[in-house]
């Protein structure tokens, strides 16, 4: 299954739900734009690449830029025209790959967060989509990017992670590593009215390590600012 079959047919539907709070996730990615004082200084024109129900998007409208909130899952859309109502977003129906067609300016800040970045299917179709967006960055613009790193293999029983659950809903992982990429099995047990029901779905996420990207990034001339952990992800800013 890919990825977009995936959240239509499965993760779309309780994405929100899965990534708790918005109004705290919202606020938590404002305060790490505001700590590394991410704000408008020239085109005030940004890109949320994976734009999902709005988290990152929001977080860079409030700190003053107008926002083109790219994603391809209609659900997760919708929440974000919700979540944005009022705000400078303008929400874009289409697939990251196709960063080059959604400026008709330089953007000065791109974003990729969440795990978008593996959603990818290869090693190269994400140096094209960095390539592109430094191609597209303004003088001195910013492309920020988070990521989990999947190098280290989990075996056995641990492959099974537990990522939320309440009274109505329980939703595993369970991770099986390949060579370049993982494939991620995603399980959610739902109650009803004649009892708990399971629906399963698979789909396939690149392995990349941290380096790879610093190194991607670096061989397109790009001066790296930030590059550690936050909230278990990777995180890394760079500059053009």
């Amino acid at each position: 299954m890919t990825v977009k079959e995936h959240y239509d047919n499965h993760l779309g539907d309780i994405y929100s739900w899965m990534t708790g709070n918005f109004q705290i996730k919202q606020k938590e990615f404002e305060q790490f734009l505001s700590e590394h004082n991410i704000i408008p200084t020239s085109t005030k024109i940004a890109i949320d690449l994976g734009a999902g129900h709005g988290i990152q998007a929001v977080s860079i409208a409030k700190r003053g830029y107008d926002v083109k909130a790219v994603d391809f899952n209609t659900q997760l859309l919708d929440e974000l025209a919700i979540n944005s109502a009022g705000l400078a977003v303008e929400i874009i129906d289409d697939d990251i790959r196709n960063v080059k067609r959604f400026t008709d300016s330089r953007p000065e800040l791109i974003v990729c967060c969440g795990d978008t970045l593996t959603h990818l299917d290869n090693i190269e179709e994400i140096r094209t989509l960095l390539s592109d967006c430094a191609e597209i960055l303004a003088d001195n613009g910013k492309l920020i990017l988070t990521f989990r790193e999947y190098s280290t293999e989990l075996h056995g029983d641990n492959r099974f992670i537990p990522v939320k659950s309440d009274d109505t809903k329980i939703f595993i992982c369970c991770l099986d590593y390949e060579p370049i990429r993982v494939r991620v099995t995603d399980i959610l047990y739902y109650k009803t009215d004649n009892g708990w029901k399971m629906k399963v779905s698979s789909y396939y996420k690149v392995r990349v390590a941290p380096q790879a990207i610093v190194d991607i990034v670096s061989e397109e001339g790009l001066i790296i600012d930030f590059n550690g952990v936050v909230n278990s992800m990777v995180a890394v800013i760079v500059r053009k």
